[in-house]
C-alpha cells in the first residue's frame, strides 16, 4: 500500500475509471462462479476458452487477448488483483484523466498477450522448449499500473505487506527482478508476458496523449459534427427550394440565399426566418 497524505491505509476514492475496471472483473468473476454452480462440468473448458493460450490464438482464438484477463479462477488471487486494481489505478486516476488510466491498463493486458505470443512463436522457431501456460487474471494490467507509479512518482514509499516502507521505483524493481528469475524456470512464458505487461505500461507512460484513451473521441467529433451541420444545411436548402416552388404556385415570389434563410426585399421588414 502506498504511502501518502493522512491516511497511510485508506484506499482512493472509488469512482471513474477505477469503478468501472474493478466492477467489470467483480461481475466476471461472479459471472463464472455461477456457471460453475449451474454446469460444473463445463465451467473449466469455458474459462479454458476464455483464458490465453498463444498457439489456440494463432489458430483462430481471437478473443482471447480480449477475455483472458476477466478469469478469476480463485477468491484469495481475485481479491488480491481487484484490491491491486482500485488502489493502483484509484492513485492514477487521481493525477490522470480516467481514459488514460484506461488505456495504461489495456495497453498493459494487451503487451502482456503480445510478449506471451512472441515468445511462443520464438520457442517454435528456435526449436528451445517454452511451456504453455494458459494466461488469465488482470496480474499483467496491475503491473503496468505498478510500474506507471513508478516511473511517475518513484520517490513515493510503500508499505510492502503492511510493515516495510519502500519507495516505488525500487518496489517495482523487485517484481522485475522476480519475474526476470522466473524466465529461468518452467514458467518462462508467464515471467516474459508479465514483463511485457511492464514494457508496454512503460511506454504509455512516455508516448501516450495526456488524455488517453479520451482523445478518439476529441479527435474524431470535429469532423462528424461538421458533417451533421453540413447535412442540415443541404436540408434547409432543399425545403428552401420547395417552398419557392410551392409559393409560386400560389402567385407570390419569395427568394432565399444559400444556406436557406429567406431573402427580405423590403429593407423596413425586420422579421428573420430561422
Amino acid at each position: 500500500m502506498a504511502r501518502y497524505g493522512s491516511t497511510p491505509f485508506s484506499f482512493p476514492e472509488f469512482r471513474g475509471a477505477t469503478r468501472r475496471l474493478v466492477l467489470v472483473n467483480l461481475c466476471a468473476y461472479f459471472v463464472l462462479l455461477l456457471l460453475g454452480l449451474a454446469l460444473p462440468l463445463q465451467t473449466g473448458a469455458v474459462a479454458g476458452a476464455l483464458s490465453f493460450v498463444p498457439g489456440a490464438f494463432l489458430h483462430g482464438g481471437i478473443w482471447q487477448p480480449i477475455t483472458y484477463s476477466l478469469v478469476h479462477p480463485s477468491l484469495i488471487g481475485t481479491l488480491f488483483e481487484l484490491l491491486s486494481l482500485w488502489f493502483l489505478a484509484g492513485f492514477l486516476e487521481g493525477t490522470h484523466p480516467p481514459g488514460w488510466v484506461l488505456g495504461l491498463y489495456f495497453v498493459s493486458l494487451l503487451g502482456t498477450v503480445a510478449a506471451a505470443t512472441a515468445i511462443y512463436v520464438c520457442s517454435a522457431t528456435l526449436g528451445f522448449s517454452a511451456l504453455q501456460v494458459p494466461l488469465y487474471g488482470c496480474a499483467g494490467g496491475i503491473f503496468g499500473l505498478l510500474v506507471a507509479i513508478g516511473a511517475l512518482y518513484g520517490d513515493m514509499e510503500f508499505l510492502l505487506f503492511f510493515i516495510i516502507g519502500i519507495k516505488a521505483r525500487y518496489l517495482v524493481a523487485i517484481y522485475a527482478l522476480i519475474s526476470i528469475a522466473m524466465l529461468f524456470g518452467e514458467q518462462k512464458m508467464y515471467a516474459f508476458a508479465q514483463l511485457g505487461g511492464a514494457v508496454a505500461g512503460l511506454l504509455w507512460v512516455h508516448f501516450a496523449p495526456r488524455r488517453g484513451l479520451s482523445l478518439p473521441t476529441a479527435t474524431f467529433s470535429e469532423p462528424w459534427y461538421g458533417f451533421r451541420n453540413k447535412y442540415y444545411r443541404w436540408k434547409r436548402r432543399r425545403t428552401a427550394r420547395k417552398f419557392e416552388v410551392y409559393m409560386r404556385k400560389q402567385g407570390r415570389t419569395v427568394r432565399f440565399d444559400g444556406n436557406g434563410r429567406p431573402i427580405h426585399d423590403d429593407p423596413e421588414d425586420k422579421s428573420r426566418w430561422n
